[in-house]
């Protein structure tokens, strides 16, 4: 049997003061999202870290983006293999029905999932090395990332490089499904790589052509 409880106090509170006044100013605009369907121009695939909120980064509304989160950002290779694949799923719906313009790819600071998976690789995490943790499976898609700095960087200084490395790993792998590179090369699709700066605020875009990320 399912379990499922009603909302905590707050929340609840939080989401009637929303009806009363962010929906209630705006009817017209959300009973015009709902009739006419969703026409995002881009994709984002972010961190489902609590302290990424790419909409705020943005200042989006409701309608411009569609958003896939999961842990550290990453993207995995194609694999047509007929199982479930989340990710893969999403890309696929936002490149071949949605249409995107756009797939961003954010990383940011302080990322527990890279961290976990810095902590697997230099084996002070067993439990993620553990065969039946979902957690340390998925982060091995870093791993090609790992291997481009584990021998120039150490401590704090990887974690960082490896968060970068992530929002790389997923460019690379999302040009692996077919559709995104035919997308790409007819120049329908573009894709882009962000890391943002939690503390500071900051935000840096990847530039393959020198292989660095600089201040947007």
């Amino acid at each position: 049997m399912t379990v499922a409880h009603p909302l905590p106090k707050s929340l609840a509170g939080r989401y009637h003061g929303w009806k009363a006044t962010g929906y209630a100013e705006n009817k017209t605009w959300y009973r015009r999202l709902a009739a006419e369907g969703q026409h995002p121009r881009a994709m984002i695939i972010s961190c489902c870290d609590s302290r990424v909120h790419v909409t705020s980064l943005f200042g989006a509304d409701q309608g411009e983006f569609f958003i896939h989160r999961n842990i550290a950002n990453l993207v995995p290779p194609y694999e047509p293999d007929g199982l479930r694949h989340g990710t893969s799923a999403a890309v696929e719906y936002a490149v071949t029905a949605l249409k995107v313009a756009n797939i961003i790819v954010m990383g940011h600071s302080s990322c527990g999932g890279v961290r976990g998976y810095f902590d697997m690789a230099t084996g002070k995490a067993p439990e993620l090395a553990d065969g039946s943790s979902f957690v340390g499976r998925w982060m091995e898609l870093l791993e090609p990332g790992y291997d481009r700095v584990k021998e120039s960087c150490s401590g704090p200084e990887c974690i960082d490089a490896l968060e970068k490395e992530a929002v790389k790993v997923s460019l690379d792998n999302l040009l692996t499904f077919p559709f995104v590179a035919d997308a790409v090369d007819r120049e329908a699709l573009t894709l882009h790589g962000l890391w943002n700066d939690i503390g500071e605020g900051d935000l840096w875009w990847y530039d393959p052509t020198v292989d660095a990320f600089k201040p947007v």
